[in-house]
């Protein structure tokens, strides 16, 4: 991979020139069509449960990024996708180039494909597609305003977090001061996925605002990544943090509108410098993130303090280190827009399964629909003329906040009325070993049981906003 980055780096040099606002924008979802017989909904279920465990799998164990040697509120559509992310449109250079980015607030940099040469494995949009897919890219050359990121650029430290000087090859040099190298590749993880190229300067255009000197990565090969993303965490590097924002929110539209036009908004506040809470919203603190070497990523994670979850009223009995990040990093909540089902350490997720399966006695289980699909509990709930009724699922969290789960966002039906709970443990999917173990968070709070929820992230008064809201 290493000498595969520097391949593509060399041929990026020829390609470049010389080394208090809101904003309101769409949020897409990416969905699978349950009217497309070429997808089986079983393979789906399956696709998007094994990426989600992949992702937890990543963020409880996070890889140090590698080198290879106006208007104070802006707003954009966000908009759903099949598969399991939330997408925006945001515009960079000179003249404007739109490109589509998931959104993901578990990560903290920004980076779109780049250039004609652009190369993704495995990116097709149906998991039961193993072509390639034609991903649009951004093109330095049609830039004006394309620039390397130099190595001794201090956003360069942001790429690689650390505070190291990245020009080895000027280390030994009498003409330090001068070095024109390039800050190093970068090669970066997102659970199943990577994605390598350079660091740029560019353009960031929002509305009538335009923001110079944007750090963004030019990647020139990835895999299974169907878009760029867009990092919303808290690092440096993250778009938030790069617009020096107060505050953003979003509505996520149901997962029933993916790879529809249909969208919601994502909003982008620089504005919000009091302490008034938004009208309607219910307000729990974000936890201060562990600090563990080796493990700065977990720096970059939104933690919320989980006190109780309820399954019918009846409390799940979770080991209290589960519930708050330990010195070691172990343990506590993360809210990641970038994961599709929640994620729960086996020490959480037993006790809920087994409460489900004793409240559940008007249906039976459906394990032949578990092995296809990597999820438990699955039930039979094909009964002509009844609604369906299973147990309610609530989240309690620390400030007296709390969360009743809609049906639909923690049970998927399936086939021929299946309804499988929609949250995975480590060892589920495919039959699999538990590897996660108890590193990291405990639980990932993903965007499907975050539907039809307007979530605000609060970053001045350092809480997370959230109510029940009909999305579209």
């Amino acid at each position: 991979m290493s000498s595969r980055v520097l391949c593509f780096v060399s041929l990026l040099l020829c390609i470049f020139p010389a080394i208090a606002f809101a904003l309101h924008l769409p949020l897409t979802l990416t969905h699978f069509d349950a009217n497309d017989p070429s997808r089986d909904p079983y393979q789906i279920l399956s696709y998007l449960a094994s990426s989600s465990v992949a992702r937890a799998h990543h963020l409880k164990n996070p890889q140090i990024t590698a080198t290879a040697t106006s208007d104070a509120t802006t707003t954009t559509p966000l908009f759903s996708h099949s598969y399991g992310g939330y997408s925006i449109s945001l515009s960079f250079g000179t003249p404007p180039q739109i490109l589509p980015f998931v959104m993901d607030t578990g990560s903290d940099f920004v980076w779109f494909p780049c250039t004609h040469r652009y190369v993704c494995k495995n990116c097709s949009f149906s998991p039961s597609s193993d072509q390639n897919v034609t991903i649009p890219s951004f093109i330095p050359k049609l830039s004006s305003s394309s620039r390397l990121v130099g190595c001794r650029n201090p956003k360069c430290s942001w790429v690689h977090h650390t505070n190291k000087t990245q020009c080895d090859e000027c280390r030994n040099s009498l003409t330090t001061q001068n070095c024109t190298q390039a800050c190093p590749p970068y090669f970066l993880l997102y659970g199943p996925g990577t994605t390598a190229g350079v660091a740029l300067s560019e353009t960031l255009n929002l509305g009538d605002r335009t923001v110079s000197n944007f750090l963004v990565g030019c990647s020139i090969f990835s895999s299974r990544q169907p878009a760029g993303i867009a990092g919303f965490g808290r690092g440096l590097p993250s778009l938030p943090t790069q617009l020096k924002l107060h505050k953003f929110s979003y509505c996520l539209i149901s997962r029933r509108f993916d790879d529809s036009p249909s969208s919601s908004t994502l909003i982008l506040d620089s504005t919000s410098d009091m302490d008034r809470k938004t009208n309607g919203l219910i307000y729990t603190p974000f936890i201060k993130n562990p600090i563990v070497r080796g493990k700065e990523a977990f720096q970059v994670y939104y933690y919320v303090g989980l006190r109780k979850i309820t399954v019918g009223g009846r409390r799940v009995k979770v080991p209290r280190k589960f519930l708050s990040p330990g010195k070691n990093g172990n343990g506590g909540t993360i809210v990641d827009s970038g994961s599709t089902f929640t994620f729960m350490a086996r020490e959480i997720f037993e006790p809920l399964a087994v409460e489900f399966v004793k409240q559940v006695k008007n249906y039976s289980r459906a394990r032949d629909v578990e092995v296809l699909t990597g999820l438990r509990p699955c039930f039979d709930v094909k009964d002509m003329g009844k609604p369906v009724e299973l147990p309610e699922l609530r989240l309690h969290f620390k400030g007296g906040a709390e969360i009743a789960l809609p049906l639909e966002n923690y049970f998927a039906v399936v086939g021929e009325g299946v309804a499988c709970l929609t949250v995975v443990t480590d060892g589920d999917v495919g039959g699999g070993k538990a590897v996660v173990g108890h590193s990291g968070p405990a639980m990932v709070l993903g965007s499907f049981q975050m539907q039809n929820y307007y979530v605000e992230y609060d970053l001045r008064n350092q809480r997370l906003g959230l109510k029940p809201q009909l999305c579209i």
